[in-house]
């Protein structure tokens, strides 16, 4: 029996909805029925809504036709992140879904083979970074300033393109986390999903006033 996951990631400029539709492991046969992706890092609350309706009707399904919500939980920039993960859990409650969250450079180190190192843009001139062997990682996250990030053995570079510039290395693998790396992200489906923790890896821009 098929399930359809809708798959969300806001922690890249890539505003990602996707609808999957999976084997009775959810990981088995899994095949992108329907995939909308705006490349907008000011965007995220008014771009993903209008890219999960999308991807619904391009998949001929409507929100009663869901079955699991995976959300990326970063690393990421702190109001992109908190769009897509209040969206994840709003559809989960309003449809009594489970909401499995993962980290967003697993949906990209996931899909590449060898070992690679993943980084994606943290502004202020860092980059959030995981390194993967054979798509499982084996350090990270972090986010550091491209100078100081190790490399390790890695063969390659994957993720944002501007920051896998920055490396001396071949590129591979997706720019951006990819909606069957999300759903292939998650440990454990057949254990309740953990409550949403989100993956800032610092302190919030904004600070709150003392008086």
């Amino acid at each position: 029996m098929s399930r359809h996951v809708l798959a969300i990631d806001t922690a890249t400029p890539a505003v990602t909805a996707a609808i999957v539709r999976c084997g009775r492991r959810l990981v088995d046969h899994m095949q992108v029925l329907a995939e909308r992706v705006t490349l907008d890092a000011r965007g995220h609350a008014e771009r993903l809504t209008p890219n999960v309706l999308a991807a619904l009707t391009e998949a001929a399904l409507t929100v009663a036709d869901l079955d699991a919500v995976v959300v990326g939980c970063g690393p990421g920039p702190f109001t992109g992140l908190r769009v897509g993960m209040a969206t994840a859990a709003a559809y989960g409650h309003a449809l009594d879904l489970p909401v499995y969250g993962v980290c967003s450079l697993d949906a990209i180190g996931g899909q590449t083979d060898g070992e690679t190192l993943v980084v994606t843009d943290a502004r202020r001139r860092e980059v959030y970074w995981a390194r993967y062997r054979d798509g499982v990682r084996i350090a990270g996250p972090a986010v550091n300033a491209p100078a100081d990030v190790d490399p390790g053995a890695a063969g390659a570079v994957a993720g944002s393109p501007a920051q896998a510039a920055l490396f001396d290395l071949p590129r591979r693998g997706p720019a951006y986390p990819a909606p069957t790396g999300l759903v292939a992200a998650v440990a454990d489906w057949s254990r309740p999903p953990a409550p949403l923790v989100p993956c800032y890896l610092r302190r919030p821009d904004a600070k709150p006033s003392i008086r």
